[in-house]
């Protein structure tokens, strides 16, 4: 017997909100635990408010992984965030409990990419590999990829003794790293690891960016690749690339004893002259965390620093710049979508499955596992 058609995503953009609450609300009560979804920090507060399980990317899917009864999972994020709560759900150990069930991860928008993620592929980095392999002792270098990547690239950790790493986890992965070996290849975010390495007294003149764009070791001598600890992959995430040495400026002078804290994806000038610098659960905490009265000027994306302004009004909160700042491929996920994707799963006709290759999943699962061990 055939399967039914999909429902067709048209008709869902002309119901109005209160419409689209009510029917995916009506889905979530059929299904139960068996559904879980869940709204990445940066996500608009109309799919926040749906979301079973709110946070960042890896906690999301570490969270929904562990659940006994999820039978599904629908990620508001972007692409990378639904490989790896397919990576985590469907690892072995999980798949055997379950019988050999596999738990489908649905992207409410298959477009919803990073563009962080996406100035890294694994073609580029072979490539890198390669080159290096021509000027130093690869054996002697330990990549690592930032939790923003593709499954591909944390597959490519996987299979060359690597791990991946979150931006609460950097400090501890490189530490972990060289340990084993001298050389460290970080990757895709410049910042991310720029930042770290520097907390650590490593100085930037052992820090060469590779520019995957330049025909000939990223645009860096020979002696600069030998002389060096960290090679920095040139990539950054353009919400944090917003965020200037001059807005620090501003908000210093305009609000004064003002206090800065902004997330390590903010570029070294940045961070060098904020109070305090951390992973999104860091800057949640700071917030949580301060007295009544305690001004803050957050660099990071501005779903979150509005979403912490409306919950802690007994603080001032400001975004650390004078300009939007929102991440675009996150706000591509509406309730329209939300709505199509859980309505079509109920009807047993999914649509937007992120389902990882074996293979790439084998190895990519292999580099969080090591990052579980020094976390």
């Amino acid at each position: 017997m055939p399967a039914p058609p999909n429902l067709e995503l048209a008709p869902f953009e002309s119901l109005e909100s209160g419409a689209l609450v009510e029917r995916i609300q009506r889905v979530r009560s059929e299904m139960g635990p068996r559904l879980l979804i869940l709204g990445h920090h940066y996500q608009q507060d109309e799919v926040i408010d749906l979301a079973d399980m709110r946070g960042d990317s890896y906690g999301l899917s570490e969270r929904a992984a562990s659940s006994e009864q999820c039978r599904a999972i629908v990620f508001c994020g972007v692409h990378f965030m639904a490989e790896t709560a397919d990576i985590l759900a469907n690892r072995p150990e999980r798949l055997a409990e379950r019988g050999g069930l596999r738990v489908p991860v649905i992207l409410p928008d298959i477009e919803a990419g990073c563009s962080l993620a996406d100035m890294a592929d694994v073609e580029q980095v072979e490539k890198c590999w390669s080159e290096l392999a021509k000027v130093i002792d690869v054996d002697d270098v330990t990549p690592i990829t930032y939790v923003n990547s593709t499954a591909e690239l944390k597959a490519f950790c996987g299979r060359r003794d690597g791990i991946v790493c979150t931006s609460a986890s950097a400090r501890a992965a490189l530490d972990w790293a060289f340990q084993r070996r001298g050389r460290v290849l970080f990757f895709p975010d410049q910042h991310l690891g720029r930042n770290t390495a520097r907390a650590m007294d490593i100085p930037l003149e052992q820090m060469p960016l590779w520019d995957p764009r330049k025909q000939k070791l990223g645009g860096n001598t020979p002696e600069a690749i030998r002389d060096s600890r960290v090679i920095l992959w040139r990539g950054f995430c353009c919400v944090h690339q917003q965020f200037t040495s001059y807005d620090v400026a501003h908000f210093r002078a305009k609000y004064p004893g003002i206090k800065i804290i902004v997330h390590p994806e903010c570029m070294m000038e940045v961070a060098d002259l904020a109070d305090v610098v951390g992973s999104t659960s860091k800057i949640i905490r700071e917030i949580e965390q301060s007295p009544p009265g305690t001004r803050w000027a957050i660099g990071t994306e501005q779903h979150l620093v509005d979403r912490l302004r409306r919950e802690h009004t007994e603080q001032e909160i400001h975004l650390l710049s004078t300009k939007s700042c929102v991440c675009s491929t996150m706000s591509l996920i509406n309730l329209p979508r939300l709505c199509w994707v859980v309505e079509n799963l109920a009807a047993g006709t999914p649509v937007g499955v992120i389902e990882v290759e074996p293979e790439t999943a084998r190895w990519a699962l292999e580099a969080l596992r090591r990052m579980l061990e020094v976390k």
